[in-house]
């Protein structure tokens, strides 16, 4: 009998995930094998999609190791190929705000990795938004998340704004 925290990731499912031109398969190893504070997971990137949008974390690291394929790689205004074997460092920062996109004709797989950290901010950069995870960092349990959400960051209001006068 295999201990708990060896997987083989014949043992997790794909889940999917769709919206216009951001698509992919995911196996995320994180809770199948008990982590916590260290995420885990095997990308999946159809031709011509990306699986996210550019952003940047406040709390967390990410790391992409390529497997199989090849993309480019967005940080900040330059864009970068990669190809199997190559490993990516994406450390937190508005200087690191990323995308990879699968510009090729097959399929882009790579393993990621991020910090669990949480409380966490992600923001978008290409569309002004602004997103908090409290509870459970991004790729974590969303069932255990207790304060989340996604905002356009130009919809501020003032610190007192609709508080009661009394």
């Amino acid at each position: 009998m295999r201990p708990a925290n060896v997987v083989n990731q014949d043992e997790i499912s794909w889940t999917e995930a769709a919206q216009g031109k951001f698509r992919y398969r995911r196996k995320a190893f994180t809770a199948v094998a008990g982590m916590q504070r260290l995420g885990a997971s095997i990308f999946e990137i159809e031709p011509g999609a990306a699986a996210f949008p550019r952003h940047y974390h406040c709390a967390n690291e990410e790391a992409i190791y390529v497997l199989e394929g090849e993309g480019t790689l967005r940080v900040g205004e330059s864009e970068t190929p990669v190809r199997p074997g190559d490993f990516i460092s994406l450390p937190r920062g508005r200087e690191h705000a990323h995308r990879l996109d699968n510009r090729s004709q097959r399929p882009l797989r790579y393993l990621c990795f991020s910090t669990m950290i949480e409380p966490d901010i992600g923001v978008y950069s290409d569309s002004n938004k602004v997103g908090f995870f409290v509870g459970s960092a991004p790729g974590g349990p969303k069932e255990k998340r207790t304060l989340t959400g996604i905002f356009r960051r130009d919809m501020e209001v003032g610190y007192f704004d609709g508080e009661p006068d009394a």
